[in-house]
């Protein structure tokens, strides 16, 4: 465990850190592809209009686990980032190490407990201190597609399992790759998240991917939602292995492929195409999640670096929870803004959609974290659980078998 390995270097790295400069942050992230690093430019630019200086550090990976791997070697060797993209238990991990800054006097004189939902300030604070700037949500259960073919084959959105299949299953007949997907456990990992939910309904996904109920994770219920996985692997072409999740947008983008299963960070690149949402492009709700929503929240942390290091950190935290930056930042990524005040006026479709959905869902209760990004389960049970994902949708393990898999896997992790 990352508590355990890291505890005792950690803190003797921190300490003796050597203070940051005052005029510029060194950021650690993952927002490498053509969308996510346009959206990333927002706050480069706000930041160095302010007088603070960007230092890049960016290590490519869509779900961000070799960010974390290059973090930890960097505070291992007692030289941590000013400021690092992080996710989740991710966050409470570091927390837990008493090594991340306290940002609650800004929070205070900024008042951030009224404005961030509570679903994510759960990440963002640890025992009562602010540790982190949400800059976004983001959810998980979309369907992007292509409007073009859609409208050629005369297509309507799908909104139940059996409406998805046979849209599918049209779009392959027409010769087109029907489900663009890219063989990373992150992103089978993706997919599966929002199966379970459209499957058993929140009740059970609280149940199985947060709760982690082995009567859950080995019912019947779960037997269909691997079922299901492998009815998808059906439609994704065989070239999908290793590649990664922008250039599965990039085929629907191009009209070689009819959908993709992403996150709203996938929208992104269609904007960055110069594509149209509604004319190019659809955006809709996994069929069968409506009216919930899987989210994830990209924050940043600051490691303590001293007094001297402070005012540059706060400098980039108080930029990243200004509406003026979540707006035009959401706006360029793909996700909506962390704060509740925003208003929606500069998104579009998708995006005034997506600010709907997770308002709708904060009130009826109905705010999951994604299991898949690190927002329901600490990282060990969540790699756990890829590791069966992965094996059953690349074929090395039957429904029955992976069902089995999954409860052993879970109580091994725990």
């Amino acid at each position: 465990m990352l508590r355990k390995v890291l505890l005792g270097t950690v803190c003797a790295a921190v300490i003796s850190l050597p203070a940051a400069a005052q005029d510029e942050v060194e950021v650690l992230h993952w927002w490498t592809s053509g969308g996510e690093a346009a959206a990333l430019n927002v706050l480069r630019g706000d930041l160095e209009a302010g007088g603070v200086s960007w230092q890049d550090m960016p290590v490519a990976g869509g779900g961000g686990e070799q960010a974390m791997t290059v973090l930890r070697a960097r505070v291992t060797a007692g030289n941590p980032p000013t400021a690092v993209q992080m996710l989740g238990f991710d966050i409470l991990d570091w927390a837990e190490l008493g090594v991340l800054a306290d940002l609650n006097a800004l929070a205070e004189e900024e008042n951030w407990d009224a404005v961030v939902p509570e679903a994510l300030q759960a990440f963002s604070r640890h025992e009562g201190v602010w540790i982190a700037a949400p800059v976004n949500v983001h959810s998980t259960n979309w369907v992007w597609a292509n409007a073009n073919i859609m409208r050629e084959l005369s297509l309507e959105q799908p909104t139940d399992w059996d409406s998805l299949i046979s849209t599918l299953q049209a779009i392959e007949d027409a010769g087109y790759v029907a489900l663009a997907h890219g063989g990373q456990a992150w992103q089978d990992a993706t997919i599966f998240d929002s199966v379970v939910m459209a499957t058993g309904g929140p009740e059970f996904y609280q149940a199985s991917m947060i709760d982690l109920d082995p009567d859950a994770l080995g019912s019947e219920t779960m037997l269909e939602v691997f079922n299901r996985m492998g009815q998808l692997r059906g439609f994704v072409d065989d070239n999908f292995s290793g590649r990664d999740w922008n250039l599965a947008s990039a085929m629907v983008i191009n009209g070689e492929a009819g959908m993709q299963v992403m996150g709203d960070w996938a929208k992104g690149e269609f904007l960055n195409a110069g594509q149209v949402p509604g004319e190019d492009f659809l955006c809709f709700r996994f069929p069968g999640t409506q009216g919930t929503v899987m989210f994830n929240s990209d924050q940043f942390v600051m490691f303590e670096l001293g007094d001297e290091g402070q005012d540059a950190q706060v400098a980039m935290a108080s930029a990243v929870m200004s509406p003026a930056f979540q707006s035009a930042f959401n706006v360029v990524k793909g996700s909506v803004p962390a704060r509740t005040d925003v208003p929606n006026d500069d998104f579009d479709a998708c995006g005034q959609q997506g600010m709907a959905d997770l308002a709708a869902a904060n009130e009826a209760g109905t705010l999951y974290g994604s299991f898949a990004h690190g927002h329901a389960s600490p990282a060990a049970v969540k790699n756990a659980i890829y590791d069966v994902v992965t094996a059953h949708f690349n074929g090395e393990y039957d429904s029955e078998t992976a069902v089995e898999e999954l409860v052993f896997a879970v109580e091994g992790a725990q």
